[in-house]
């Protein structure tokens, strides 16, 4: 593996929430032009080893981020939560959601072989403070 793909990947792997094109380009610092960035984590998705979600947000626009698939750090596949005030990520782990997948299959005779779901919202504390 490259010295970017592997630096990369790492980055994905330790990262807490899922990180856009753009802060993992800011994160390295110039070890890597941006095109090596954005080829490197196309190719980790391709290969299987990153997942992706593009993700509409008010203050920053629409933008791709990048997750691990990395099952040692974080298993399989993981579902996330975007407060559109702080514009944390919550983590809301493995996925719930094989029974609706089955019975959409069943319903509507199709196999679903991947799905996306991000949710979008206020977290606990953004909730919890008073509007301005």
């Amino acid at each position: 593996m490259t010295r970017a793909r592997t630096a990369i990947r790492e980055m994905l792997s330790g990262a807490a929430e899922p990180l856009s094109a753009a802060s993992v380009f800011r994160a390295l610092e110039g070890a890597f032009d941006q095109a090596t960035v954005y080829r490197t984590l196309h190719y980790l998705e391709g290969k299987g080893l990153a997942d992706s979600f593009v993700l509409h947000c008010a203050e920053h626009g629409t933008e791709r981020y990048f997750t691990t698939r990395d099952e040692s750090a974080r298993g399989a596949h993981r579902h996330w939560f975007h407060c559109e005030s702080c514009h944390r990520f919550t983590d809301l782990g493995d996925c719930q959601l094989s029974d609706l997948i089955a019975r959409y299959e069943t319903r509507f005779g199709v196999r679903i072989r991947d799905h996306n779901l991000n949710l979008t919202g206020l977290c606990a504390e953004c909730a919890a403070s008073p509007a301005d």
